[in-house]
């Protein structure tokens, strides 16, 4: 199967005694790793500049996903940020699928997913200011997807951290929503990584 028809997705950030370098693993169900989502373009005074300075929010950052034989399918870019996050997301050959947008800053953090034209498609709702937990939803409100940190009928063998996460997506979900969806958990995870206020 390819990797963005997956339905359901486990994403784990792997561990790193000092966060230089992002990097995720994305496994299916059982537990099999299907991919792999690595931070890319990084120089080494950049690198330097993240250890010493917590200035990461201002800097660009680009990640790419490539599916188990290595065939990148996704690239995710989060410009520097001021005080909202936004990410533009690529297709596998580096057409832009359209932008996940952060709406607000306070309360119940929201984000637009604009298609290439900058077209509304939906959006992701945070269920409660504190929690990890989104609901993806089309034009019309209806939820597609879902983002969450709960994964009951999972082994709970398959999360072995705090920054481990479900992604859940509607079979029936095609289109540039598809691929935002698809980019979501690790979008809104790169935007609000740096946020000072967190989410628990």
């Amino acid at each position: 199967m390819a990797l963005l028809d997956y339905h359901r997705i486990v994403i784990n950030q792997k561990a790193k005694l000092i966060e230089l370098t992002n990097e995720y693993r994305i496994r299916d169900e059982q537990g099999s790793d299907i991919g792999v989502i690595r931070q890319e373009g990084q120089s080494g005074l950049k690198k330097v500049a993240r250890f010493v300075t917590s200035l990461d929010q201002f800097m660009t950052h680009r990640l790419a996903a490539y599916d188990a034989s290595g065939t990148r399918v996704l690239e995710l870019v989060r410009p520097r940020k001021i005080v909202k996050s936004s990410v533009e997301v690529y297709d596998g050959v580096g057409a832009l699928a359209g932008t996940i947008r952060q709406q607000n800053v306070f309360g119940k953090i929201r984000f637009g997913l604009h298609d290439a034209a900058g077209r509304r498609l939906g959006e992701i709702r945070a269920e409660n200011w504190r929690a990890w937990n989104f609901a993806i939803v089309n034009e019309q409100g209806t939820e597609v997807g879902r983002i969450t940190k709960t994964w009951e009928g999972l082994a709970k063998t398959l999360f072995t951290t705090a920054d481990d996460y479900l992604l859940d997506i509607s079979p029936t979900l095609t289109g540039p929503l598809r691929l935002l969806a698809f980019a979501s958990a690790v979008g809104v995870d790169t935007a609000l990584k740096q946020d000072a206020r967190g989410l628990g």
